[in-house]
């Protein structure tokens, strides 16, 4: 009789054989950091969470009920990959309705989340080895999506107005697969592409086999001024948009949806049956029948005017309190803010100062593919309460006077 003996390593353990891709993927640095800012004495403005106060149980509640009510045992079957069409059709008219863009329901597949999207693109457009063009600073759940299929990374610097076009162009012309990029409020700098710099991207990738990777899941939290035009709008066929509930209904839905042109979608299609058939049709079911009835556009303008008020507190707390040479971006949207630190000053070793005063921020290392980033920090405004931001924003400033102080 045949016998089984697993491999084992020193000490009589069992050793484990992974693949090296997963020792070149990094762990997600907010997950890790927000394990030590559980302490309820922390302020934490690490994180990116929505305020919990902004969202609507009741009625998230009362969708639920009619749901189980009246379609329960659809809502509890398998379902198709593609999602519940109510869902996909409402998602196209909202574009409709708010940006003036004409998408077909079969343009869009329900993800779970709009971080499985960047899962799905990694799949089916990148081998190891691959060009992926990618913001700088660049949102870290991007970076970490694509490194679990080792792509070399190529940066494109952001300025006030978006990203600079000469480098985009030079990663372009070196074959990039795709250009990933956060144009409204990104992730982590807050900045907003200008209309003009939207179609200098456009224009930088006509005619190439660049695609463009637009995620636009801080596209409905906007403060000041009109949405500008998605890059959809000025590259339909070279452009695949990604969105998701996770800002305006709720995260823990786990729903977020990608738009992508026929070809694309097919492929889209294929990689998502492989990894999970299909996303939460439960939860889908009660979303789109949540939607139907809400008052979707008054429970957005509640939104943002939370996180209007929240960004101004933090900003004019940061003018009345941080040190000379600290400077920060100003969001017009969106969820954060950007630091950028005096020579000298370290954000990890910030990050450690604010601890000891039971504040916690986000140093900005992880969000370059490149290096650099030691005099950056991200700050979220979006979850922490007024009281919490006044008292936060004078412990960090407390903790940004030692690290300013000069040298004796």
């Amino acid at each position: 009789m045949l016998q089984h003996h697993p491999r084992i390593g020193d000490g009589g353990t069992m050793e484990y054989r992974f693949t090296p891709r997963m020792e070149r993927t990094p762990r997600s640095f907010i997950r890790e950091i927000l394990k030590v800012t559980e302490r309820p004495e922390v302020i934490s403005f690490a994180g990116g969470l929505p305020d919990p106060g902004c969202f609507d149980p009741a009625g998230i509640r009362d969708a639920a009920i009619g749901v189980l009510d009246e379609d329960g045992a659809s809502a509890l079957q398998y379902a198709t990959t593609e999602g519940f069409l109510p869902l996909r059709e409402w998602i196209a008219g909202r574009y409709k309705r708010r940006l003036g863009l004409s998408i077909s329901p079969d343009e869009v597949l329900i993800t779970n989340g709009s971080q499985q999207c960047l899962d799905l693109i990694g799949r089916i457009f990148l081998d190891r080895g691959d060009l992926c063009a990618i913001e700088r600073p660049g949102y870290l759940g991007a970076i970490q999506a694509f490194s679990l299929f080792e792509p070399e990374f190529a940066s494109v610097p952001l300025d006030d107005a978006g990203p600079e076009i000469e480098a985009l162009e030079r990663v372009v012309q070196a074959g990039a697969r795709f250009f990933y990029g956060v144009p409204n409020s990104q992730n982590p700098s807050g900045i907003t592409w200008s209309p003009e710099r939207r179609e200098a991207v456009a224009d930088a990738l006509e005619g190439t086999d660049t695609l463009i990777v637009e995620d636009d899941a801080y596209g409905e939290l906007r403060f000041d001024g009109p949405a500008h035009a998605p890059l959809r709008s000025l590259a339909p066929e070279r452009t695949l948009m990604t969105g998701s509930f996770s800002k305006v209904l709720a995260p823990g839905l786990r729903l977020g949806w990608i738009v992508a042109p026929a070809p694309v979608m097919h492929h889209i299609v294929t990689a998502k049956q492989a990894s999970d058939l299909h996303s939460n049709i439960f939860a889908q079911q009660v979303a789109a029948r949540y939607l139907a009835t809400a008052p979707i556009d008054e429970h957005v303008a509640m939104i943002t005017t939370v996180y209007r008020r929240h960004r101004d507190l933090m900003l004019a707390l940061a003018a009345d309190l941080f040190p000379e040479g600290v400077s920060w971006t100003r969001p017009d949207g969106g969820m954060f803010t950007w630091l950028t630190l005096p020579p000298g000053c370290s954000s990890l070793r910030l990050f450690d100062d604010a601890m000891k005063a039971n504040v916690a921020i986000l140093p900005g290392l992880p969000f370059y593919t490149d290096g650099g980033g030691d005099r950056t920090v991200r700050l979220n405004f979006s979850n922490a309460s007024e009281e919490a931001i006044e008292e936060g924003m004078h412990r960090l400033a407390r903790a940004l006077a030692v690290q300013a102080k000069p040298a004796p």
